[in-house]
């Protein structure tokens, strides 16, 4: 078990003004099994390619493991799946058997040609490829695209049984409920740390986001009543403003008296419709 530490990670590419992450502090047990979820175009692979080492930002990013990305693309698919791998990646031909017997996927396939695969056994052997080195952490970009509904639960009792921690990204909801026990939300420039699985994830925000909209919806009521308060005491000051001048009391006897009076009162007047203003 290992820490991954991300402090301080700001990125955005070169052409662009804007931040895809700003200030980034996270703490991750590679232990956790996590779900990086947030709509598209927002930022989940530039994340776990700043993770891998192939972007580069500002800050900070710790870890004592290797960052294993599926789907790995296979370079050389007329080859035997076992020697085409063996091109990419050092493994011995005992790990990825082991891999695929805790999947319940026939090792054989790895003597057939890659291309030969089907998109659903190209796709199993590619994680169980994922999680050959004990010291790895696997990052895993939408793993169901090319599963049957027999694949898929078999890929899902393989997540779950397995003792490694990994970042797994997928638009199936149903699939990261089962396999996750953390989310990573990205939520503006910002990525969210949640315990327990997609729909402890769901169940939270929509309380949290209830909670800032009705919070929101007062605030807007406030600054309504504010806004007409300011409105009538602006009203007051001018009214006040005009009283004071000695033309507006030329028949009185203290015209000068009454016309610091009013101003005071202007002043006054005029102080707490700035205050008001404020408070908006």
């Amino acid at each position: 078990m290992s820490n991954i530490n991300i402090s301080n990670l700001s990125f955005r590419y070169p052409d662009s003004s804007d931040n895809i992450f700003n200030n980034l502090n996270l703490d991750l047990d590679s232990s956790w099994k996590l779900g990086l979820v947030g709509r598209n175009g927002r930022g989940k692979t530039t994340f776990l390619n700043l993770l891998r080492g192939n972007l580069r930002g500002t800050g900070k990013i710790q870890a004592k493991l290797e960052f294993n990305y599926f789907p790995l693309t296979v370079k050389n698919q007329e080859q035997l799946t076992l020697y085409a791998l063996q091109e990419q990646v050092s493994f011995e031909q005992w790990e990825l058997e082991r891999e695929l017997n805790l999947m319940k996927v026939d090792p054989e396939l790895i003597w057939q040609p890659f291309n030969s695969l089907s998109g659903g056994e190209q796709t199993k052997i590619l994680l169980a490829l994922s999680f050959i080195n004990k010291n790895g952490f696997p990052l895993i970009d939408e793993p169901t695209n090319h599963l049957d509904e027999d694949s898929r639960i078999q890929v899902i009792a393989y997540l779950q049984q397995h003792s490694n921690g990994y970042i797994v990204v997928s638009h199936d909801r149903a699939f990261l409920n089962q396999v996750t026990n953390h989310i990573l939300a990205i939520e503006n420039t910002e990525i969210h740390l949640y315990q327990g699985n997609f729909a402890s994830y769901e169940d939270t925000k929509t309380k949290r986001d209830k909670f800032n909209q009705d919070k929101n919806e007062k605030l807007q009521g406030q600054i309504r009543s504010l806004n007409e308060s300011r409105k009538r005491v602006k009203g007051y000051s001018l009214q006040s403003e005009n009283n004071k001048k000695a033309s507006a009391h030329k028949n009185e006897m203290h015209a000068n008296i009454n016309k610091g009076f009013f101003g005071h009162k202007a002043a006054k007047i005029m102080k707490r419709s700035k205050n008001l203003e404020r408070r908006m």
